[in-house]
């Protein structure tokens, strides 16, 4: 299975997008992280099978309503079995 790294650019700290990350991922059925970056953009590393990362990357770019995303930057990776579940990390 394939690994999706995003970072994602806009309007996305403060405004719940991390939670709304997580709560995504989750129901996808992914395993990994999201964590905000020192950079005010968002950092999303996931990992399952093609077409659940590719409904995320289209939720994503979407966003909740409180976020404004203005880019996504993706880069497709092979695998690491580095998560157990999908979780926030702050």
């Amino acid at each position: 299975m394939p690994r999706i790294n995003l970072i994602v650019k806009g309007r996305v700290h403060g405004v719940g997008f991390r939670f709304f990350s997580s709560r995504t991922a989750n129901s996808l059925g992914l395993k990994g992280i999201v964590r905000n970056l020192p950079n005010g953009c968002v950092e999303i590393i996931a990992e399952g099978p093609k077409p659940m990362l590719d409904k995320l990357l289209e939720r994503i770019r979407d966003g909740p309503i409180t976020a404004r995303v203005d880019d996504v930057d993706c880069k497709w990776e092979e695998e690491k079995n580095e998560f157990s579940c999908f979780e926030i990390k702050f």
